[in-house]
C-alpha cells in the first residue's frame, strides 16, 4: 500500500491538517469497518450461530497470535488489554510488592508510567526519579538509580522529547542488578519496528490508537514467559484462569492469566486491520517518508526545535511563548497539534500519511 492510498482512506484528514498522532491516530476506513463488521456479526448472528462468547474467544486468540508475530514473541506471552495504562497497572498490581521496594521512573514518563507507581504508596513502595536531559538517560546514573531496584519503567520514544531511548542497554544494566523492566512502548508500533526479543524487557505495554491507527479500546501487554508464570493477578476473573468451572481453580499460564472477563471483540479485530495496514505500507517506507518529512519540519522551525536535530521518530517538539494559545490557532487554521506540560512547548506528530504540503501548512501558519 502507498501512502498516498492509505491517507485517502482516513476521513479524519479531510477535515484538516493532523499532526496529533503521539496522542491519537486516526483510524483508516478498512480499520473501522473491520471493528463495524465483527460488532455486527456479534450481536446479529452469534448468537444464535457459533454463541457470543465462542465468537468473542475466537477474536482474542487471532488478535493475541497476530501481535505476537508482530512484536517477536509467542501467543502465551501477550495479554490483552484497554490500553497502554492499563498493562501498566495490571503489571504494578500483579507484583507482590514489599515495604521498602522500589520503582524507578524517569521524568520524562506520561503520566500512565507515573501514577502507578503512585498508587502503591501505602504499601511502603519507594518511587525513585531518574532525571534526564533533553529526552536523554545517563547510563551511569541508570545503573546507580536502579542498583536496589525492584522495577524500572520508562518509555521506548519518549512522547515529549521524541527522542528513542537505549532500551536494549537499559534492559542489560537493570538485568545485571536484577531489576525488572517495563517499557511504555506505545509510540513505538506503527512508527517503527519492535522485537521484543532485541530489547529482552520482561514487560512491554502498548496499544493500537496512535501510530497504528487502530481503534481505542485494543491494548496489549506482553510479559516475558519466566516472568509471567510467577505473577498474581490484582484482579482476576474468568478469563485469568484455565478451568472457570473446576472445583480446583488454576490461573492460566503465561501473560493471559491478566486478562478478566467479558468485553467487545471489535476493538481487538480493529487492531488486527490496523497491523495488517501498517504491514502493507511496510516499516522501510514508513520510517523513510516520516525522517523526509521531519527533516523539513525541524529545517522550516530552526532554533525552535527542542528535540534532537538528527531523526530518532515522528514526534517534533518546538518552543513556544504561549503553547495552548498556539495551538488553538493552529487548529483555528486548520492544523491539529497539541501542548505539552514539560517540557512547556508544542508537539506535531508526523506519520506516513502526512505530506511535504501538510508540514508546509504548519511552516506557514506558525
Amino acid at each position: 500500500m502507498r501512502p498516498e492510498d492509505l491517507r485517502a482512506e482516513i476521513p479524519a484528514l479531510e477535515r484538516g491538517v493532523y499532526f496529533n498522532t503521539g496522542a491519537s491516530g486516526p483510524s483508516p476506513r478498512r480499520v473501522v469497518s473491520a471493528a463495524s463488521d465483527v460488532l455486527e456479526h456479534h450481536e446479529y448472528v452469534a448468537p444464535v450461530e457459533e454463541g457470543a462468547y465462542p465468537a468473542a474467544y475466537e477474536t482474542f486468540e487471532e488478535t493475541r497470535e497476530v501481535v505476537a508475530d508482530f512484536l517477536g514473541a509467542a501467543p502465551d506471552e501477550i495479554a490483552l488489554t484497554d490500553s497502554t495504562a492499563d498493562g501498566i497497572a495490571r503489571v504494578a498490581a500483579a507484583l507482590d510488592w514489599e515495604p521498602g521496594d522500589v520503582v524507578v521512573r524517569t521524568d520524562l514518563e506520561h503520566s500512565a508510567g507515573v501514577v502507578p507507581w503512585w498508587n502503591l504508596r501505602d504499601r511502603g513502595v519507594e518511587v525513585r526519579v531518574l532525571d534526564t536531559e533533553a529526552g536523554r538517560i545517563d547510563l551511569d546514573a541508570l545503573a546507580d538509580a536502579v542498583a536496589d531496584a525492584r522495577l524500572l519503567c520508562l518509555n521506548s520514544i519518549t512522547w515529549n522529547y521524541g527522542t528513542r531511548l537505549p532500551i536494549a542497554d537499559v534492559v542489560e544494566i537493570s538485568h545485571d542488578h536484577d531489576t525488572l523492566v517495563l517499557v511504555d512502548a506505545v509510540q513505538s508500533p506503527g512508527q517503527t519496528p519492535v522485537d521484543v526479543r532485541e530489547w529482552g524487557a520482561d514487560f512491554v505495554a502498548a496499544a493500537g490508537h496512535k501510530w497504528l491507527l487502530g481503534p481505542w479500546g485494543a491494548g496489549f501487554l506482553y510479559v516475558d514467559r519466566s516472568v509471567a508464570d510467577g505473577l498474581t493477578p490484582g484482579v482476576a476473573g474468568y478469563r485469568s484462569v484455565a478451568d472457570p468451572g473446576a472445583d480446583d481453580l488454576e490461573l492460566k499460564a503465561g501473560a493471559p492469566r491478566l486478562e478478566v472477563g467479558t468485553t467487545s471483540p471489535a476493538p481487538y479485530r480493529g487492531l488486527i486491520a490496523a497491523i495488517e495496514t501498517v504491514e502493507a505500507v511496510g516499516y522501510d517506507t514508513i520510517t523513510g517518508r516520516i525522517e523526509r518529512l521531519t527533516d523539513r519540519l525541524k529545517e522550516g522551525l530552526g532554533d525552535r526545535l527542542l528535540g534532537p536535530r538528527e531523526y530518532e521518530s515522528g514526534l517534533v517538539t518546538f518552543d513556544a511563548a504561549d503553547p495552548e494559545g498556539l495551538v488553538e490557532r493552529l487548529a483555528e487554521e486548520g492544523v491539529h497539534v497539541r501542548s505539552l506540560p514539560y517540557p512547556d512547548a508544542v508537539r506535531a506528530s508526523v506519520h506516513v500519511f502526512n505530506t511535504a504540503g501538510d508540514v508546509d501548512a504548519l511552516l506557514d501558519a506558525l
